[in-house]
């Protein structure tokens, strides 16, 4: 074997240690070969991107990074968050892929706008106004396994006012937005981050109610390197569209995308980017108060989608009148509004096929309040907890923690962190019943100073949904934003090897 093989080797395996990216053995076309179990390890390196948080003068935005305690990292490490590069926003870039942004952007800040110092200890930072750039973070070691940044705005008013939230990314090559819209008194952006070294080249398809919106300027978006673009989706189509799914795809590279949806009455917040399109979806935490619940569904599918719409309350599964199923048209967005359909009770939707399993993605836009105070959020279709998953940015009081068990009860264990300026950590174990939803006041750290993070591990049972809500009402509008809970892709499975020679000789 020679020293480049070797090094080939080494490489491929340290890529799946640090990616998360991994491989089973295949068995040979006779069948005789068989896959070992796969250990779950620690990923070594994380990357998470959060976009530019407001351009409003009177915007507050704070963001808290956590990583949770894991086994097996090691004593190493560190995490750094930087400001990312500001590009124009137009949304024209170059069309070639190769040349430079519009406006070219600016230089990269070298010094951390942030630095975790421990695993287990949130630490925060804070910003105001409108020149607040979009942030590049990585971690190491440690620092990786389940690293978690939220960024929060409060904005007192004008378009847009209210709570924002959002949890930072990490990079991919496609992600899928129901629920944004080019309507008159909307202002919905789509923003981009690139964190590598090299530019990304970007499609921006947008599905209406009648299909795809035609449009020239949405094809070959430059992204430039450790930069960030957010583009304006009603310069992306001719006519206004109350109902959209936004379809991001990388032609090249890799980047963090979400939807910045703001409201000129109804307030606004970001829409995260829906689970991947699947026959079965569960959308957990619409509030109990909701005043206005609108579900938007797609389908990438040639072929159209009924779904039975349900309900998980706090009692059990329901079908809320009037509607009971939707049909989606393959390749268009549908929208259908649910009212108060929680009517009081803690809820999450669940859709699941009338027939023949067909891929969706959805989401569902939240109102609280009544009149000129109003407020909006949003939830998108996410995936299970999974082993562990994480929400950072919480308070003594303020947030409200929703768990769903869709299929079959489960436990689960809650842990709340230590607080960033002090306190010590507690946990507590809860016990969701098939087919329900439970909203928990989340346990509080002992003697808590500064804000903390929440842990959800599933310890038995079936799958577990989870969303976190933050409140903070102000001047009388119920101001409020809504994150899901999906794993935290803490390991990664890497699998048994064995050296086989044999193969420098094929």
């Amino acid at each position: 074997m020679n020293r480049t093989t070797l090094s080939l080797i080494a490489g491929a395996t340290a890529l799946a240690a640090v990616t998360g990216f991994a491989a089973l053995n295949t068995p040979d076309a006779s069948g005789a070969g068989t896959a070992e179990a796969a250990a779950q390890l620690p990923v070594e390196r994380t990357t998470l991107l959060c976009p530019t948080p407001s351009t409003s003068d009177i915007a507050d935005t704070s963001y808290t990074s956590f990583t949770p305690v894991t086994k097996g990292t090691g004593s190493g490490g560190k995490a750094r968050l930087q400001a990312a590069a500001e590009e124009s926003g137009t949304g024209t870039g170059d069309t070639s892929g190769t040349g430079t942004g519009k406006g070219g952007g600016k230089k990269k800040a070298d010094k951390p706008v942030l630095e975790p110092r421990e695993p287990g200890t949130p630490v925060t930072g804070d910003t105001s106004g409108a020149d607040a750039p979009a942030l590049i973070g990585t971690a190491e070691g440690k620092f990786a396994p389940g690293w978690t940044m939220q960024e929060t705005t409060e904005v007192a008013a004008g378009t847009g006012r209210g709570l924002q939230g959002v949890n930072c990314t990490a990079p991919d090559t496609e992600f899928w937005f129901p629920g944004a819209s080019t309507a008159s008194d909307r202002s919905d952006y789509v923003h981009l981050t690139n964190p590598d070294d090299s530019a990304a080249v970007v499609d921006i398809e947008l599905y209406g109610k009648d299909g795809a919106l035609k449009s020239t300027v949405a094809d070959g978006i430059t992204v430039q390197p450790h930069s960030s673009e957010p583009i304006l989706l009603s310069t992306l189509a001719d006519a206004p569209q109350d109902s959209l799914t936004v379809h991001v795809s990388v032609r090249s590279g890799r980047v963090g995308a979400a939807v910045q949806a703001l409201d000129d009455k109804l307030g606004g917040d970001w829409l995260a980017a829906s689970t991947d399109p699947a026959g079965s979806l569960v959308l957990p935490g619409i509030p109990k108060d909701a005043t206005s619940v609108r579900l938007i569904v797609f389908t990438p599918a040639d072929a159209d989608a009924d779904l039975k719409v349900r309900l998980a309350s706090s009692t059990g599964l329901i079908t809320p009148a009037g509607h009971e199923t939707v049909h989606v048209k393959g390749g268009m967005t549908t929208a259908v509004d649910l009212g108060d359909v929680t009517r009081g009770e803690a809820g999450s939707l669940v859709l699941t096929p009338t027939g023949q399993s067909v891929p969706v993605v959805a989401a569902v836009r939240v109102v609280r309040g009544t009149g000129a105070k109003q407020e909006t959020a949003f939830v998108p279709a996410t995936s299970p907890v999974g082993t562990r998953a994480t929400a950072a940015d919480n308070s003594g009081k303020g947030s409200t923690l929703s768990l769903t068990a869709p299929t079959a009860t489960a436990q689960v264990k809650v842990t709340a962190s230590a607080g960033s300026g002090g306190g010590t950590a507690v946990s507590k174990t809860y016990t969701i019943k098939a087919g329900t939803t439970q909203d928990i006041a989340p346990p509080v750290p002992a003697g808590l100073k500064g804000t903390y993070a929440l842990t959800v591990e599933r310890l038995s049972g079936g799958p577990v949904y989870a969303a976190r809500t933050l409140t903070a009402t102000e001047e009388g509008v119920p101001g409020f934003t809504i994150q899901t809970l999906p794993d935290d892709r803490g390991t990664v499975a890497v699998p048994e090897a064995d050296e086989d020679l044999s193969v420098l000789q094929k």
